[in-house]
């Protein structure tokens, strides 16, 4: 071969090579651009407290800095009034939805409010955490146990029946089922159970207790001495333990109830590809990493619980027929005002 064909040759094997570099690099920036593609407002309506929205927004808005996200925060069933109530006007604001049970996300599913979805990240979930219909997805694992004051008593009780215990009365604590969508989902689930029953709740009632909104204040008047014993989500206690508040989280013998606060796409969502990007970052690694830093225990695999926390596994847990609880939450509300005179 002689040196000019040879040059010749030289040249042209360093310019494909150079081609397909080129490429490469086209590709990957293809890649990120995808990132970048992501963009718009979104309107997520959550039932979170607010600093712990706040925080998911804000990691959300690291990692795609071109979507302006608005927050509107309230209990459940507050959230779930102002969607009906931006239904009947014929124009739903919410983009997403994080609140806090399934139920809640039935009744939407049925009136068709909900955008199909199902993120490549639930493969990382438990499948019984998934609606098979794509409608919604778990987020964390939150059951509801016995906040007690540690000031006040010295022997920690391990039944649920210590709220009706004569010797309570007067020191119970629990949020309203009107209003908090954990509270409305125990109240179906106990009443279903052949060890509690709507008896449960009328012993409770015997007992003078302290009917309130949110799970937040059932602490805030544990932790002050106010109340000794409560009803309420476990995230929130073994945080404030942690940070030297005298109160204990208690796991009752019988059992809990868990809500998986699910997150979902309405349908009439104007922003679609943000949205989509919105649950599969919650349902990643990085946002169930985030999650139990914020102190939730985490609903994908391989992610860690909080300290102070159970895993789902190591949970008694108590069910009941999703369908049914759906079917009579209006009427179980309804009866629990009755009997509280909410």
């Amino acid at each position: 071969m002689s040196k000019t064909k040879l040059s010749l040759l030289i040249v042209s094997i360093i310019s494909v090579f150079t081609l397909l570099a080129a490429c490469g690099e086209t590709s990957s920036e293809e890649g990120n651009a995808s990132s970048s593609d992501v963009s718009g407002e979104l309107n997520f309506y959550t039932s979170q407290p607010d600093a712990d929205a706040e925080q998911l927004v804000s990691a959300f808005s690291e990692k795609y800095p071109d979507v302006e996200v608005s927050v509107f925060r309230s209990g459940t069933e507050e959230v779930i009034s102002k969607i009906q109530a931006e239904k009947e006007a014929g124009d739903v604001q919410a983009d997403m939805l994080l609140v806090a049970d399934s139920v809640t996300f039935e009744s939407l599913k049925e009136q068709d409010m909900l955008l199909e979805y199902k993120s490549d990240e639930t493969e990382s979930i438990p499948e019984n955490f998934v609606d098979p219909d794509g409608m919604y997805t778990g987020t964390k694992v939150m059951s509801t146990a016995l906040v007690v004051n540690t000031e006040n008593v010295s022997e920690m009780p391990t039944s649920w029946n210590v709220l009706a215990d004569a010797e309570s009365s007067g020191q119970v604590i629990m949020p309203s089922p009107l209003y908090s969508g954990a509270a409305a989902y125990n109240l179906g689930v106990l009443t279903r159970n052949d060890n509690f029953g709507w008896e449960f709740y009328e012993d409770i009632q015997a007992n003078d207790p302290m009917i309130t909104q949110g799970n937040g204040d059932v602490l805030k008047a544990v932790a002050s001495g106010e109340k000794n014993y409560g009803m309420v989500v476990d995230f929130i206690v073994a945080r404030a333990a942690t940070d030297g508040s005298p109160v204990e989280l208690v796991y009752p013998e019988e059992g809990v109830p868990v809500i998986t606060e699910p997150i979902g796409i309405m349908k009439d969502t104007e922003n679609e590809a943000a949205a989509k990007a919105f649950v599969d970052f919650v349902l990643s690694q990085e946002g169930q990493e985030l999650a139990a830093e914020i102190g939730y225990t985490p609903i994908r695999e391989g992610v860690e619980a909080p300290e102070g926390l159970k895993t789902i596994e190591e949970m008694d847990v108590l069910e009941a027929d999703i369908n049914e609880l759906y079917q009579n939450r209006e009427q179980d509300k309804e009866q629990f005002n009755q009997l509280f005179g909410e």
